[in-house]
């Protein structure tokens, strides 16, 4: 079973939202797990404005690629060039050094909590 980080908030499309302020974005283990190993990871530049629920990137593993949804709505302040450059980190370390983004954040999308997604995704806390 794929670990589901009890701190943090989910999407439905399996991204993660911590609570700092700005808030950091990344994808939750159960989507790494199902993604097999990362090879390349598309996110959004400095200064764009995302809107929850539309893509704002991807992540590309040696079985699929799959889009990136906003869970949040607001400015990219920061990514994670580490990501970027390895993609593995994604799979390594999905809620420390594979986070993606930070969000000045304007609106959130419909978050879960841990406990609701870990129950949808057949994940544990």
């Amino acid at each position: 079973m794929s670990k589901v980080n009890a701190g943090l908030r989910y999407s439905a499309e399996h991204e993660w939202v911590d609570a700092s302020s700005p808030v950091k974005v990344g994808i939750s283990a159960v989507a790494a797990d199902a993604l097999g190993d990362v090879v390349y990871v598309d996110l959004p530049e400095v200064g764009a404005v995302i809107t929850a629920g539309e893509t704002c990137g991807e992540v590309e593993s040696t079985k699929s690629v799959s889009d990136l949804y906003a869970p949040v709505s607001g400015e990219i302040m920061e990514i994670n060039q580490e990501a970027i450059d390895n993609p593995a980190l994604l799979n390594e370390d999905p809620y420390g050094a594979g986070w993606l983004f930070t969000v000045n954040t304007t609106s959130e999308g419909e978050l879960l909590s841990a406990e609701e997604y870990a129950e949808k995704n057949g994940g544990e806390l």
